[in-house]
């Protein structure tokens, strides 16, 4: 968000004339962004990396083993069926062989051993895993919360210190007048707004 800001500030920069009012207070507000980015890259990074990204992170590695095991627990179950197929036409069209049919039976019973062993570790871990991600992401989740709100509160010291700079108004005089720009902007059809 800070990233996004400084941008932000050195494009407003880039539209007064350095001679102007409001090239003073667009400084002044380039100062302020670049201190919040500073004082962000400071004291938030590393707890939001610790608390936020580094769990998260940590988390999402379980699912390549997970969605591995679905994939082996897949082709067991495929080979299952090839193995049960060979069975079911044993028995309608009889081998000269009188061992091959017990053989096809044996192979179709250690796939499906395989295949049930995999299942069943799966619908018992899965679960489990599900049931883990709300005590694991509640701490992180609150984390980012906290962090967000320490950086609008920056944001908002920082910023409120620029408010002499402009003439006082209030709240809904700002709002219709940013609604005003806004439909100008639609009436002149240089934006997508709706």
């Amino acid at each position: 968000m800070s990233g996004a800001q400084l941008r932000i500030a050195e494009t407003i920069g880039h539209f007064y004339e350095d001679s102007t009012d409001k090239s003073l207070v667009g400084n002044k507000y380039k100062d302020a962004i670049v201190k919040l980015d500073e004082n962000c890259r400071r004291f938030l990074d590393e707890p939001y990396r610790q608390t936020v990204t580094e769990p998260i992170l940590r988390f999402c590695t379980y699912f390549p083993g997970i969605n591995e095991t679905i994939k082996r627990r897949d082709n067991k179950l495929l080979d299952y069926d090839r193995q049960r197929a060979k069975v079911r036409k044993l028995v309608d069209k009889p081998s000269d062989d009188p061992n091959k049919l017990p053989r096809a039976e044996q192979a179709a019973n250690e796939a499906n051993e395989l295949y049930e062993t995999l299942n069943s570790q799966l619908c018992k871990e899965l679960p489990n895993l599900i049931d883990l991600r709300v005590p694991y992401i509640d701490p992180t989740f609150e984390a980012f919360v906290k962090i967000q709100l320490k950086f609008c509160q920056e944001s908002y010291d920082n910023l409120n210190s620029l408010q002499e700079d402009f003439p006082p108004s209030n709240e809904r005089q700002v709002d219709a007048k940013v609604e005003a720009v806004l439909q100008q902007m639609r009436d002149l059809a240089i934006c997508g707004m709706g």
